[in-house]
């Protein structure tokens, strides 16, 4: 894969300038993967985040993307996410802070990130 395809393929690419600000995962759910938030803080200021399925077979399905204008106002995405995800799947499953892997364009691992 060069690197237009794979930046194609990212759920979220991250610039020169920009950084990742968080990263939060559900536990497994059986039959379904992992549903997940990526954000990051863009050069003006703003934060852009991601919110998707990571199938069990490494798709990534119902990509979701938005932006809030300070990364404080990245609370309430999580707080709106978590709190449909525990009416469809009941209180035990939530969006939880993880470790996020990011990769660079030809697949070189950077630095991990928790928020």
């Amino acid at each position: 894969m060069n690197a237009n395809e794979a930046r194609q393929a990212a759920v979220m690419t991250v610039d020169e300038g920009e950084e990742i600000i968080g990263g939060w995962a559900t536990a497994p759910i059986p039959g379904v993967g992992f549903y997940k938030l990526l954000a990051k803080r863009k050069r003006d200021g703003t934060c852009e985040w991601a919110h998707f399925i990571q199938r069990d077979n490494g798709a990534r399905t119902s990509v979701t993307r938005g932006t809030v204008p300070t990364a404080a106002k990245m609370n309430d995405v999580l707080e709106v996410m978590n709190g449909a995800l525990r009416k469809t799947f009941g209180a035990h499953i939530q969006l939880r802070s993880t470790v996020m892997s990011a990769r660079t364009l030809d697949g070189q691992p950077i630095s991990d990130t928790r928020h």
